[in-house]
């Protein structure tokens, strides 16, 4: 199955629709499977008095709360209905990931088909559950997250689903929630180990500078890819600065799909374009001198050379007190079928 690659626009659009408009057209030209945004009510999610994170303050600024910068990057519901159906036109899903149970309900009557969980999200028990039970295919991502944490989640989705008599669509997200976080941070092996124990299909979120890390992770088996993009890394606004540009973005996608041809089946086997270098690389039997009809095969009669198209070198202990059914001109591939009992 192939990655699920969202591109993350996030609040990348600075409050404007235009942008965010812009943003999809990007996410569509690089190959991308969704683009997502990110819905909330600024009152509704954060304190009058909350201060910025460290990286939005060094991205934005020291002055002013939190809740002033969010305030400046939401989008009104007329601008989401907007670019839901841009998004249908353009061909690409659009996603937004709700902060509050209004911005749900609202994303969920727009037809939105998955619902994200974010991370800063995953111990909101009441958003959680009224997300699940919008019966759509859930990705929750885990970032912060210790994985008792994340048990905690996944088991709220599952008895919400199970009350509508579902089976929960659910996708989990590895994640590291610096931005940008450090290759060393990335821990990727956690996204095997959440498989393991959730026996789930598993993702990541990346929020690393560059592109290594999501192939890396693609390679490990993830089976969702989400990464921020921007159309001017030097544009006002959090997350600007630890996103790809449009350009990156596409380079990524067409890495992500290379490096998914490349896993194959897991089966060992020689593939069909080995065939001919198997024959010119491996060694057969081959006669040491002229071999005369009814003459008994010595170890001295034998010598292993190139090509691998006659008795595998494993054999010759078999082939030796053997007699010749034929002449075996010298430096000649033995075949079974010169060979009888002697």
């Amino acid at each position: 199955m192939a990655t699920f690659i969202i591109a993350e626009a996030g609040v990348n659009h600075n409050g404007d629709a235009a942008i965010a408009k812009k943003l999809v057209d990007a996410a569509v030209e690089a190959g991308a499977d969704a683009v997502k945004f990110q819905t909330f009510k600024a009152g509704k999610v954060v304190t009058a008095a909350a201060s910025k994170a460290i990286y939005q303050a060094e991205n934005t600024g020291v002055a002013g709360t939190q809740l002033e910068m969010l305030e400046k990057l939401e989008l009104s519901p007329s601008a989401h209905e907007e670019l839901a159906g841009y998004c249908g036109k353009k061909g690409i899903i659009f996603m937004s990931t709700p902060f509050d149970a209004e911005s749900a309900d609202m994303l969920d009557m727009l037809g939105m088909k998955i619902f994200k969980i974010p991370s800063g999200e995953i111990t909101n028990k009441s958003l959680i559950e009224h997300i699940a039970l919008k019966r759509k295919p859930l990705i929750l991502s885990t970032g912060m997250s210790y994985i008792g944490e994340v048990e905690k989640a996944v088991g709220w989705i599952n008895e919400k689903w199970k009350s509508l008599n579902e089976r929960p669509q659910l996708t989990l997200l590895h994640c590291v929630s610096n931005y940008p976080a450090q290759p060393e941070d990335s821990n990727l092996l956690a996204i095997k180990t959440m498989e393991k124990v959730f026996r789930l299909p598993v993702g990541y979120s990346d929020h690393t500078l560059g592109i290594e890390v999501a192939i890396a992770a693609v390679a490990l088996g993830a089976k969702v890819i989400e990464k921020h993009f921007t159309l001017d890394v030097n544009m006002e606004g959090p997350d600007h600065k630890s996103s790809l540009k449009p350009d990156e973005l596409k380079t990524m996608v067409k890495a992500i799909r290379s490096v998914e041809k490349s896993l194959g089946d897991g089966i060992k086997r020689p593939m069909t374009s080995e065939i001919d270098t198997r024959t010119a690389a491996r060694r057969s039997l081959v006669a040491a001198r002229d071999i005369r009809a009814g003459e008994i095969i010595s170890a001295d009669d034998v010598l292993i050379k190139r090509p691998g198209d006659g008795i595998l070198p494993e054999f010759k202990d078999i082939i030796v007190g053997m007699s010749a059914r034929q002449n075996i001109a010298p430096d000649s591939v033995i075949r079974w079928e010169y060979l009888k009992d002697a």
